[in-house]
């Protein structure tokens, strides 16, 4: 591993010094405007830090944070808990519908909450489908309270709880209950008292990532501010940037808030975590035995083909429904069906193909720029001896905790400096500033996938070649790419497909004749056009995933031949 060495610091320092611009440097300069404001513009100020303490006194500041709390805290409880119990069921119980359980779970998560969103507000809308087709009129008051609001996004946020806690309930060691049995104690009690602490890692961590994900979500409160008022942190930031005068004072004060809400759960994480130790599997662990009985397989059949109706059925049926319905005529029912809005969508086509043409080159882009930076991230952490690897791999998560309209801001105020024009790199108002951007946030994705396929191939081989005289670029061409294909297709296309539909950072950052897919969706979305946005998403987000399948099939043919031999 030696041999390997003298590489990997050089690709360490490397690594460093590029994730410092694209994340760091972006993040601290919306500390620093705040500290300093106007530094970035020129002024030498000294900030007034008592304009931190203004988001208690002006109403919007202190709603936003109160509501962004509120959102957080209560989402995190009930996600987790939900995610927890299907877990739970899922790993103890077989049934038939399992497999489209899983399924649900995996397309919720690569969904965008802002398409997720917009499902619901079309279905629960006052003039929306459950109202005009189903006579529900109490669900326009049930959806569109805070309360309502936790509710919709728990039911979009729970896979992160569910996927943590799922894989920690993969083995089992029975001896601990068993002789928690054997002193008395009833099964309620050793699931209460032996298992539940066991799960506490994972309950945490899922927990971490709900919030997280929560509390910088940027598209559930810009596709609900059409039909409802509730200023989170995010969407108030978003609008201070979009106000005449732009509001840089108050953009930096709500980041600064936003970023310190994730500090604080990632502190509150730490210290739960460092208070015990967990490692409980050893030799005689085994795998966790689902359980089958008949009667108990239909009622869970039942349960799950319910909670999927509401879950899929809803945000991806409303957007279906809407988008060949007659909006004139909703009570019509399924004679108001119409293929109008596509009509109108193909003769005014230009817009949304410039759109989707726009944010397929900057996904493009970011996937290919980012599985680069993210191989080389992914090769020092797991290769190198490199004495600041544990930094490299915090910076490289920070993005995925970091919000999107936060690192926007920050790359405004990076990349919109005078002295940057000179040497043409006043990227602010450029194409390339969203594909710095969408870098960013790709980097996390794209390294744990190469970083578990990494893990597979050992130090030993490519040491042994370098041994034999292959040079760096031979041993990673001739071994390392050939052994970790699968996952740098899956990678890139994971960062492609994230990218096309990144709504948070494009619609601070995008140029003002440069329209991208979602900043073109929501707007049509926010001028209440809901079965022509519906349209739209249902068009752009079918040719992404054609776009998908076709590169799967030209890089891993040989996997799609398995899986339909398979079947």
């Amino acid at each position: 591993m030696r041999l390997l060495g003298t590489y990997g610091n050089r690709m360490g320092w490397l690594v460093l010094a590029i994730l410092f611009f694209l994340i760091l440097l972006p993040l601290a300069a919306v500390i620093i405007q705040v500290l300093l404001p106007g530094v970035f513009f020129g002024q030498w100020n000294t900030g007034d830090l008592s304009l931190l303490l203004d988001v208690f006194t002006r109403p919007l500041w202190l709603a936003s944070l109160k509501n962004s709390l509120y959102l957080g805290v209560g989402t995190t409880v009930f996600a987790t808990a939900l995610g927890c119990a299907l877990a739970i069921v899922r790993s103890r119980w077989s049934f038939q519908t399992a497999r489209l359980l899983d399924l649900a779970v995996w397309v919720l998560l690569i969904t965008p909450s802002f398409i997720l969103a917009q499902g619901w507000v079309m279905f629960a809308a006052a003039d929306g489908l459950a109202n005009a087709w189903l006579g529900w009129t109490w669900i326009t008051s049930l959806v569109f309270s805070p309360e309502g609001l936790v509710v919709v996004m728990s039911l979009s946020k729970f896979p992160l709880a569910y996927l943590a806690i799922a894989s920690a309930l993969e083995w089992k060691v029975d001896r601990l209950g068993e002789a928690a049995r054997l002193c008395g104690s009833s099964l309620w009690t050793v699931w209460r008292t032996v298992e539940l602490p066991l799960l506490l890692p994972a309950i945490c961590s899922g927990a971490l990532l709900v919030f997280m994900d929560t509390i910088g979500d940027f598209g559930l409160p810009a596709s609900i501010a059409a039909v409802f008022r509730f200023p989170t942190l995010p969407y108030s930031i978003y609008s201070a940037l979009y106000t005449s005068p732009i509001r840089f004072d108050m953009a930096g004060v709500l980041s600064f808030y936003l970023v310190l809400l994730i500090v604080a759960a990632m502190s509150i994480q730490f210290y739960v975590m460092r208070k015990a130790r967990f490692d409980v599997l050893s030799f005689r662990a085994t795998r966790q035995e689902r359980k089958t009985t008949k009667r108990g397989s239909m009622w869970l059949n039942i349960g799950c083909i319910s909670f999927l109706l509401v879950v899929i059925g809803i945000p991806f049926g409303a957007n279906l429904l809407m988008s060949i319905s007659d909006t004139s005529s909703m009570d019509q029912g399924l004679q108001g069906l119409t293929l109008r809005h596509y009509e109108e969508l193909f003769a005014n086509g230009e817009a949304l193909l410039d759109g989707l043409l726009h944010s397929l080159g900057i996904a493009a882009t970011a996937g290919i720029i980012g599985l680069i930076v993210g191989f080389f991230v992914a090769y020092v952490l797991t290769y190198s001896p490199f004495k600041y690897r544990r930094a490299v791999d915090v910076i490289s998560l920070v993005s995925l905790a970091v919000p999107g309209v936060v690192l926007g801001i920050g790359y405004i105020f990076v990349w919109n400096q005078r002295w940057l024009e000179p040497i043409g790199l006043l990227l602010y108002g450029t194409p390339w500033i969203l594909a710095l951007a969408s870098v960013a946030g790709a980097i996390p994705i794209i390294t744990r996938v190469i970083v578990g396929a990494m893990a597979k191939v050992p130090g030993q081989l490519l040491a042994a070649a370098q041994m034999q005289g292959a040079s760096f670029v031979q041993r990673v061409r001739w071994i390392l790419l050939p052994l970790i294909r699968g996952a740098l297709v899956a990678a890139g296309l994971s960062a492609f497909g994230s990218s096309v539909f990144d709504l948070a950072a494009t619609s601070i950052l995008f140029p003002p004749d440069f329209m991208t897919l979602p900043v073109f969706i929501n707007k049509a979305f926010e001028d209440l056009k809901f079965a022509y946005a519906a349209a739209s998403t249902l068009m752009g987000g079918g040719l992404v995933v054609l776009i998908i399948v076709i590169v799967e099939l030209l890089f891993q043919p040989k996997k799609w031949k398995a899986g339909r031999d398979h079947a």
